[in-house]
Order: structure tokens, then C-alpha cells, then sequence
């Protein structure tokens, strides 16, 4: 089952989300994202598709679809406070947005052409109950995106860097890789419980569902990113798993 009171109160925290709002992802939507430049590159022509998003955050990715020609949107996250900033920044009459977590949501047989799920699987315990439930509300040949923080990184301790006496990262420590389950991490100032699974897990829970995988990609920034303090580091270790698999 999934772990959605943790995510209700932590993403609904006041402190926490004021901190999540000054993230560059926050700030400035796609652009500020650095596994947009490789993410994009995985949607499907959506003119005139149905869509829907799975822990839609701002609403981002259901103002992108609509921008691509999608006729409707469905945007669903959990929290009232990040429905509230979706209907602020990235409103339109294609899309809906609707406070509803993954685990009530009805996910109507045969409905979209495609599902789109940015960083919040790996709050999902039981991914096979997902990706059952995605596999039946796509259409044939609908597409599932799937942006999931990545095995390596769900594995490291405490999902942090080692660090040297100068405050220097040296190595990313990565331990009971083959023990999926809760992980408790600091982020943004908070103690945040996640879903750690393995590369076999995620991979083989979508093709067990029925699906078919197209691609598969592990997110490293962009070029003109590389100035930015701290994204060099980003490329020493794996952060986020992007797959796109076909129903």
C-alpha cells in the first residue's frame, strides 16, 4: 500500500513547501528541471490525446501536454497545497486538477493515451498495484512516462554524499540495495519517508503488468547546467530512473 500520509502532511507542511517553492524546478517549471532535456524527448504525440497525471506537483507537465495539442488533462496529487499552486500557475480549460491520491483514484478502463508519473513513485510501496491500475485506464498503445528516483540513489545512506573534512563530497554510499522498503531521508529541513526499490523491481514489475519497455534512460544534466554549484557532482552518480513503457 501506499505511504500517503507521510506524503499528505509532509508536501502540505508549511515550513517544507515554502522550501519546495524556492527549488529551480518551483521557480521555473520544465526549464528548471535537469532531466527535462532527456524527459521531453520521451513523450508521444499527444494532439487531441487524453492525459492523465499522476501527482501532478504545479501542474508542469498538464500545461506541456495541453501546449502539445492534448485535448484533455487530468492532474491528481494529494496535496491540497500543490493543487493549489497548479491552479494558479498553470491553469487551463483542457485541464482539470483534482485532490485525490494514487491509491483512491479510479483509474476508469480504458481511458487515456497516456500517463505520466514525475518523482512520486518512489513514495509507492506497492508498484505493482500501480502499474496494474495504469495498465488498465490506458487505451491500446497508450504510453506510461515514468520519472522515478533512481535505485542508487533510493539506496544511499541517508541519500547523502560521505564528505571530507573541507565539506567535500568524496563517494555516494549506497548499502542493503537488496532490501526494498521504507527509507526516512533529510530533505528541505524535514525527515521524508520514501519506497526504495531495486532496478529489478521497477524494471520488471512494468513488464510483468503487461507493458512493453520503448526506453529507458538514467537523468543526468543538461550541458548549460554544468556551471550551476553542485550539478557536476551530478554526474558521479544516477539520480533519476526515466522509462517509458507502451501498453
Amino acid at each position: 500500500m501506499i505511504n500517503q500520509k507521510e506524503m499528505n502532511n509532509i508536501y502540505d507542511n508549511e515550513q517544507f513547501f515554502e522550501q519546495y517553492a524556492q527549488m529551480s524546478r518551483s521557480r521555473q517549471g520544465l526549464s528548471g528541471a535537469g532531466e527535462w532535456h532527456q524527459f521531453k524527448d520521451m513523450f508521444p504525440d499527444l494532439t487531441g490525446k487524453q492525459v492523465l497525471d499522476l501527482g501532478c506537483g504545479y501542474g508542469w507537465h498538464c500545461k506541456y501536454a495541453v501546449e502539445c495539442g492534448a485535448s484533455q488533462v487530468l492532474g491528481i496529487d494529494l496535496s491540497e497545497k500543490m493543487i493549489q499552486e497548479a491552479q494558479g500557475k498553470n491553469a487551463d480549460p483542457k485541464i482539470r486538477y483534482e485532490v485525490c491520491g494514487l491509491e483512491t483514484y479510479g483509474y476508469p478502463a480504458d481511458s487515456f493515451d497516456c500517463v505520466i508519473s514525475n518523482l512520486v513513485l518512489h513514495y509507492v510501496r506497492d508498484l505493482d498495484e500501480i502499474y496494474g491500475r495504469v495498465y488498465r485506464t490506458l487505451k491500446e498503445d497508450g504510453v506510461f512516462l515514468v520519472n522515478i528516483e533512481h535505485p542508487a540513489f533510493t539506496a544511499g545512506i541517508n541519500e547523502d554524499w560521505e564528505y571530507d573534512k573541507n565539506g567535500n563530497p568524496t563517494c555516494w554510499p549506497i548499502d542493503n540495495y537488496f532490501y526494498p522498503g521504507e527509507r526516512t531521508t533529510h530533505f528541505l529541513g524535514q525527515h521524508v519517508v520514501k519506497q526504495h526499490h531495486t532496478l529489478e523491481q521497477i524494471l520488471m514489475g512494468l513488464l510483468n503488468a503487461g507493458f512493453h519497455l520503448e526506453a529507458v534512460k538514467e537523468a543526468y544534466p543538461s550541458e548549460d547546467m554544468m556551471e550551476i554549484p553542485g550539478m557536476k557532482d551530478e554526474m558521479r552518480r544516477p539520480m533519476m530512473l526515466l522509462i517509458k513503457a507502451v501498453k
